[in-house]
């Protein structure tokens, strides 16, 4: 049977240009769709497959970039090709900024551009098979500073080798202590940004009234103690990536200019009128459920779908423990290393006392008592007896921890506990909220469920 021919989507406003692409593509043995503007074309993709995109920049409406971007929230790895007119090279540069495979300048032959498709066709058609070949080989994705010998893990990399090489936002989720940040810099690193600057900031280890100047700068005067402008993380993240921990806890006036940010690339800094233009990949990062944030109206839904572009999950330790004995290599020869080589080996009876525990705290607990173990390990061998473990002080709360209080509904004992939690804090929702293992917007909700008053009395 015939190879099935490869299905170009043309974007092209101008009907005579218009139907001479799609002759000249289908005599060139292509299956070439058109449209008169983006929204069609965005139609045509959410109906149909196309194994390459060919957009004019200037379009009426929507814009070419602005159909790029829309085209890569569909399908990340679509290749798209720019067609913008000869003195607007500046704008063919912005869109490969955004994912455009490359470019042709008007007026250009339709040699040339039959040329370019079938360049960026072969050049994808070649990522896809060498991705399938490692599949189904079984060969091991590999990075540097993550151990992934466990299916779940393997998997997470080869998401990692897909999404890279994009401008796609990326949303990590996990528990706490599993890698998050180690994704996130793996993903940076294999990117064409990888020669730019790699920023991380954690949403909930900054003050609330703080986080929007971190993020976004601030002008000279904009509040007391300003004395100078200053840039924030997405200015100085520019041509890179910005990697935000913890997102499920970005308090909502600052979740709207997060959005306008990934929708337009623009924002104002604090107590400024000026606005400025970056180019940043945002990934982002939460140990929480997103969508139950939704559910209870703390985080954005639109934010929430511009972040969820390529979701990446990584599973606890707990249910990957083929990485235990790999991690446990890994941090005897960083931790030995640090302390002059001494300890080099650890006996079986060691790594199973390691496979058997739950890690609750994931691959950071891990790391945390190996160093303590290697540390103070007297020998060259680290035995099981050297290996201990932080459970003592659980184990006897969960032995005098009653199920439910006689006389209490569950309901009106999380109140109760919610209470005491603000009671202990002196009214401070944020150390309260810590106490409780919540962010600061579930707190308010159950406060809000409870009908407390959201006060701003003793909050930092």
């Amino acid at each position: 049977m015939p190879a099935e021919k490869p299905s170009i989507l043309v974007v092209e406003d101008e009907a005579k240009m218009r139907r001479l692409l799609e002759l000249q593509l289908a005599e060139e043995g292509f299956r070439a769709q058109t449209a008169a503007d983006a929204e069609a074309g965005l139609r045509l993709l959410n109906t149909d497959k196309f194994d390459l995109a060919v957009t004019d920049f200037k379009l009426p409406g929507m814009s070419g970039l602005e159909f790029l971007q829309a085209v890569k929230r569909i399908d990340a790895n679509l290749p798209v090709i720019i067609m913008t007119a000869y003195g607007s090279v500046e704008s063919a540069v912005e869109a490969m900024k955004h994912g455009a495979s490359d470019y042709v300048l008007k007026p250009f032959s339709l040699a040339e551009l039959v040329l370019v498709i079938r360049k960026e066709l072969a050049a994808h058609r070649l990522l896809e098979e060498n991705l399938s070949l490692r599949e189904a080989l079984g060969q091991r994705y590999q990075y540097k500073n993550i151990v992934a010998e466990s299916r779940q893990m393997q998997a997470v990399l080869a998401l990692v080798e897909r999404v890279a090489p994009t401008n796609a936002t990326v949303l990590i989720g996990g528990e706490s202590g599993v890698g998050k940040d180690l994704i996130a810099r793996a993903i940076h690193e294999h990117s064409n940004r990888a020669s730019g600057p790699f920023l991380k900031i954690n949403s909930t280890a900054i003050p609330e009234n703080l986080l929007e100047s971190e993020l976004f700068g601030y002008e000279k005067g904009a509040f007391s103690g300003a004395v100078t402008s200053k840039p924030g993380k997405f200015e100085l993240a520019d041509r890179g990536t910005l990697f935000l921990d913890e997102i499920g806890d970005v308090p909502p006036p600052i979740q709207v200019k997060l959005l306008r940010v990934l929708q337009d690339r623009e924002f104002e800094r604090l107590g400024g009128t000026r606005t400025h233009k970056v180019d940043v990949r945002l990934i982002a990062a939460t140990n929480r459920d997103l969508r139950a944030a939704l559910e209870e109206g703390s985080f954005r839904e639109d934010l929430y779908y511009r972040l969820n572009v390529v979701a990446i999950d990584i599973a606890p330790l707990r249910e990957r423990k083929e990485d235990v004995p790999a991690l446990a290599g890994f941090f005897l020869k960083k931790f030995s290393q640090e302390i002059g080589n001494r300890v080099q080996n650890i006996t079986p009876q060691a790594l199973r006392l390691l496979m058997d525990h739950h890690w609750p705290g994931n691959v950071r607990e891990l790391e945390n008592i190996l160093q303590r173990s290697i540390t103070l390990c007297s020998g060259t061998t680290l035995d099981a007896a050297d290996i201990h473990f932080d459970t003592a002080r659980s184990r006897r709360s969960a032995e005098t921890l009653p199920v439910l209080p006689e006389g209490f509904t569950l309901e009106q004992w999380e109140q109760e506990i919610i209470r005491e939690a603000l009671r202990r804090a002196n009214g401070n929702k944020s150390q309260a909220a810590r106490a409780l293992g919540l962010s600061r917007n579930a707190l308010r909700y159950r406060l809000s469920q409870m009908g407390v008053a959201d006060s701003a009395e003793g909050e930092p």
